[in-house]
């Protein structure tokens, strides 16, 4: 195999041998064949959509199929080759269309019945999309916008699932994955890197929309950390509408719900507040899980991405839905989640009330730019100093104790925005207030960068300035495709001096990470010591 689309990838080149993940080498190249396979759809899907062609369960079929191929998402090899062979079924009905195209391998290319014959065109296509070009620089490029393409079709797949799509973000997909098999210069190619953080820019917006309409704009809300007594669930993932889905099959059964990694800003929620067996969090970011999940006493709901192997102590009460699979997990297709809450039932729960901590959740834009009057009081006043956005993805290596203490060594007249898993590395801090404004301040899941970005936007109008002018700095870690996606928004918007870790992308080839720091200032993080005294000053 060869992999390297996710930071944790071996020696900071790529996984070769078994994914660091807990893939395994057939599956990666059966995730492989599936993006070949759509690249192929995607030369006759984008002249459909283009004359308004294309039905709308191939759009959501082609997000979906792409969000299967992130890190951490599906890894049952059954459930991805039937991907594959609906992506080839799809492009052949296209074909039938006569549509005027020019045809590439990935156009031709049939699955075989044969699993090892399958994972042998998975090979093929592996070295087709990955180790083919002589160029590494367009092959950087290529990935990146591949990647950033992954994180997109999440964001869309959530929107979709309430009701928001815009063909602009499927046309997008279409057109890069057909260009991802032909020629183009490195120009071209970082013009489409600019152009993904674009599309995905517009694809948060539609989910922040699809959010908020159907469930209210989050509210600073304090979350318990401790547990009731009696029977649990514990989800975690991203998906609101699955939460939803199971709060209301769960009402009236003597039944808590708990939140895991980034379900934990859904407390925020109005419409999702109102139930009242929706109790508080349990555990903290995805790496964890293994041994949180192994204590916990109930049943387990993943909704996205971010499972891994699950251990023989809790795989018979682990359930999986949506995109998400594991070999041998039991996956719920149709959400009803009755056999979720039979294993919950079954199970003893939590034997007594345990009183913890609490955290706030719910600054999402609206709530910060409620009392953005103050904050800019306190600016003007210098009693904020400085804000730091400091988010992203948490993972397992010791290099992101960093962000833990960057936000611990923070002076106190400065304020922490955070969003994402990596705020597990500090969520529960107590950071204090500056006149009655916490200075952290979670802003939500990782789509929220969304409302992020609004709150600078907000700001840098209040002042008079631009983004890059605003006493504000991005400290940020990466994990996955969502991460990279939100990055070329990032990139898109202009941003500059962002500080990015624990590691740089190893499909960032010298010479683009050379635009990149020509271009935007994108530095690696160094200490936190000296990261604050540069930002700072002192």
């Amino acid at each position: 195999m060869f992999c390297r689309q996710c930071e944790q990838t071996a020696n900071q080149v790529a996984c070769t041998k078994l994914g660091v993940c807990g893939k395994q080498p057939d599956t990666a190249y059966l995730q492989d064949l599936l993006i070949y396979c759509l690249q192929g759809l995607s030369t006759y899907a984008k002249e459909a959509l283009r004359e308004n062609r294309l039905d709308n369960k191939v759009k959501r079929f082609t997000v979906e199929a792409l969000f299967a191929t992130l890190t951490n998402v599906n890894f049952d090899s059954e459930a991805i080759r039937n991907f594959i062979n609906e992506a080839v079924k799809i492009r052949e009905e296209l074909k039938k269309k006569g549509y005027n195209v020019k045809e590439t391998d990935a156009c031709r290319i049939f699955p075989v019945d044969s699993m090892e014959e399958l994972v042998k065109q998975g090979e093929e296509a592996n070295r087709k999309l990955f180790q083919n070009s002589s160029d590494a620089d367009i092959q950087s490029l290529k990935e990146t916008t591949l990647y950033a393409i992954k994180g997109i079709a999440a964001y869309a797949d959530h929107a979709a699932i309430l009701g928001k799509e815009d063909d602009s973000v499927y046309a997008f997909i279409y057109d890069a994955l057909d260009a991802m098999q032909r020629d183009g210069d490195m120009n071209y190619w970082l013009n489409m890197v600019l152009k993904a953080g674009e599309v995905n820019l517009k694809t948060m917006e539609l989910l922040d929309a699809a959010n908020t309409g159907k469930y209210g704009h989050p509210i600073p809300t304090a979350v318990p950390l401790g547990y009731k007594k009696g029977k649990a669930i514990v989800v975690s993932g991203h998906d609101l509408r699955d939460l939803e889905l199971l709060l209301q099959q769960t009402e009236g059964k003597g039944i808590y719900i708990y939140t895991h990694g980034e379900m934990l800003p859904c407390h925020g929620y109005p419409e999702l507040k109102k139930y009242k067996h929706f109790y508080g969090h349990y555990g903290t970011a995805w790496q964890n899980q293994q041994k949180e999940f192994a204590q916990f006493p109930g049943a387990i709901l993943m909704t996205t991405n971010c499972i891994i192997k699950p251990q023989e102590s809790y795989k018979d009460r682990i359930f999986t839905t949506g995109v998400v699979g594991w070999p041998g997990v039991k996956h719920i297709e149709d959400k009803d989640f009755t056999p979720v809450i039979e294993k919950a039932l079954e199970l003893p729960g939590f034997p007594e009330d345990r009183e913890g901590k609490t955290v706030m959740v719910g600054f999402a834009r609206n709530a910060v730019l409620s009392f953005a009057e103050k904050v800019i009081e306190l600016v003007k006043a210098g009693k904020i100093r400085h804000f730091f956005l400091v988010g992203g993805c948490d993972g397992a290596k010791p290099g992101r104790s960093y962000y833990t203490e960057f936000v611990e060594k923070s002076p106190k007249d400065t304020v922490i925005l955070t969003l994402a898993c990596g705020k597990f590395r500090f969520f529960d801090k107590e950071l204090g207030s500056i006149e009655g404004i916490p200075r952290l301040l979670d802003v939500g899941q990782c789509n929220d960068a969304y409302s992020a970005i609004q709150i600078a936007l907000a700001l840098s109008k209040a002042f008079n300035v631009s983004v890059n002018e605003l006493p504000l700095s991005l400290i940020l870690s990466w994990f996955e495709q969502k991460a990279v996606a939100i990055l070329t928004t990032l990139l898109y918007l202009g941003i500059k001096n962002i500080r990015l870790g624990p590691s740089l992308p190893a499909f960032v080839s010298p010479n683009v990470l050379k635009v990149l720091v020509d271009n935007f200032s994108i530095k690696t993080i160094k200490t936190a010591d000296e990261d604050l005294k540069e930002i700072l000053g002192s």
